[in-house]
């Protein structure tokens, strides 16, 4: 008998070698190789056929303009630039029961009520499991049809039949199509899986929700592939026992990667929250040290977000060193440059940074806070709760401008603040004076002076 044939797949970026390899000569990724057996998918063309479609010049396209749904749920269109465009297939990523098929029930509740036709998709729930968490969500029309298959030949058949206006995919990792041997969630399967899920739903206008499970990295589990075929890309954040999620667009066709939305998780499912800056600074403590608020612009929304800090003498050899919300790396060097220029011997300290909130901050606007939450927990000086600061840190302790401070100077007068501490490079730009008294810094130096005599 004929031996069946295998290749390995690079489950990172869909490399394929005939041989395992400890690296991808690729993606320079380790031991991301699986085995996996050799699929032939047949054209249906003659060898040596020419097609016969040819090309057309880029002047003589006509575009029309853009139709997007609005999904009912402020926060979901603001991430996906508007609303839902038709056609389009947008991939949802996050961990275990941190609220990605919640949040897409709620999305077919909201679709269902303008009677429109909805078909979800289940391949991990029973019809009876989706059913208690739909009678938690609330009342559901009868636009929206319910199916629980992997079978992927099948679920095509149903689509086709029944035309909804959208689909929803819970999830991706457990569908397989009958002539690849492979189990499903492999690298095979998923990448066929969502090649036929992409030709239904741009051949036929069909908008696809993709659910998609992630590895303890924290990306999409399967080939990254995955990634590039999807129009959009979706991430929730968040820690899982925390009341925030965050939603993150990583990858957009028809918007901007750079806004977020930001939802509270309740009993009745995911509730939006219109003033994120009020509710990320509720419950913050007055009159303790190492505690500090900062504004970080995402997109084109400020939210005001509180940074702690706690640095003690550590009892062991090296140092302990922990950081929540932020880059780890970050915090190292922030406490290299506040020991090189202002002599702190922070080298025999453990030191903890907390975001506080549960979100993940990635602005180097956040640098600033970190150096003052640093400074006021080493020299355990309170700070003024009314204060905030802004700005970006550099190796040789100066202060960089960033990005939007009017508007994150306009969100502090909003919420009660009236000191700022930001970079003189931004109060040379045209900030408009308002209530809010400014403090400018040109290095650490002089924000250590600025701390000091407030």
């Amino acid at each position: 008998m004929a031996k069946n044939k295998t290749v390995f797949f690079c489950q990172n970026c869909g490399y394929e070698s005939a041989k395992w390899m400890g690296q991808c000569p690729a993606c320079r990724q380790w031991n991301t190789f699986v085995e996996e057996p050799v699929v032939k998918i047949s054209s249906g063309k003659p060898a040596g056929s020419v097609s016969s479609r040819q090309p057309s010049r880029l002047s003589g396209i006509r575009t029309e303009k853009e139709i997007r749904i609005r999904t009912g749920i402020d926060e979901l269109d603001r991430v996906l630039g508007g609303g839902i465009v038709p056609g389009s297939m947008i991939l949802v990523g996050g961990d275990p029961g941190i609220g990605k098929s919640t949040l897409l029930l709620q999305v077919c509740q909201k679709l269902s009520a303008q009677r429109r036709k909805l078909l979800y998709i289940s391949g991990e729930e029973s019809p009876g499991q989706i059913k208690i968490r739909a009678d938690r969500i609330g009342p559901f029309s009868d636009d929206l049809l319910l199916l629980c298959e992997t079978d992927l030949e099948a679920i095509e058949g149903v689509i086709l039949k029944e035309r909804p206006e959208m689909v929803v995919i819970d999830s991706i990792q457990t569908m397989y199509k009958s002539d690849i041997s492979s189990a499903p969630g492999s690298v095979s399967q998923v990448r066929e899986s969502t090649n036929v899920l992409m030709n239904l739903a741009k051949t036929n206008g069909i908008t696809i929700f993709i659910v998609g499970h992630v590895t303890k990295e924290g990306v999409v589990a399967g080939p990254r592939v995955l990634e590039h075929m999807v129009d959009t890309v979706l991430y929730f954040e968040g820690e899982r026992h925390a009341a925030y999620r965050l939603l993150r667009s990583v990858k957009n066709r028809f918007g901007s990667t750079n806004e977020i939305g930001v939802f509270e998780m309740a009993g009745e499912g995911l509730k939006e929250v219109k003033d994120p800056s009020r509710y990320m600074l509720s419950g913050r403590p007055e009159n303790a040290s190492g505690s500090v608020v900062t504004c970080v612009v995402e997109g084109t929304r400020p939210m005001m977000v509180e940074v702690q800090a706690l640095v003690c003498r550590t009892n062991f050899n090296m140092p302990r060193r922990t950081a929540t919300g932020m880059d780890y790396n970050r915090v190292n060097l922030l406490m290299a440059v506040l020991e090189k220029r202002l002599g702190l011997a922070l080298s025999s300290c453990d030191a903890y940074v907390n975001i506080a909130g549960g979100v993940r901050i990635n602005e180097p606007s956040v640098d600033l806070a970190v150096v003052c939450a640093i400074l006021s927990s080493y020299k355990n000086i309170p700070l003024n709760d009314r204060l905030m600061v802004f700005g970006e840190v550099g190796l040789v302790g100066e202060i960089r401008a960033v990005r939007q401070a009017q508007q994150c100077i306009r969100e502090g007068e909003k919420l009660g603040f009236d000191r700022c501490v930001l970079p003189k490079a931004s109060m040379d730009a045209q900030i408009v004076p308002g209530k809010m008294k400014l403090y400018g810094a040109g290095n650490i130096q002089e924000i250590y002076k600025i701390l000091t005599e407030m």
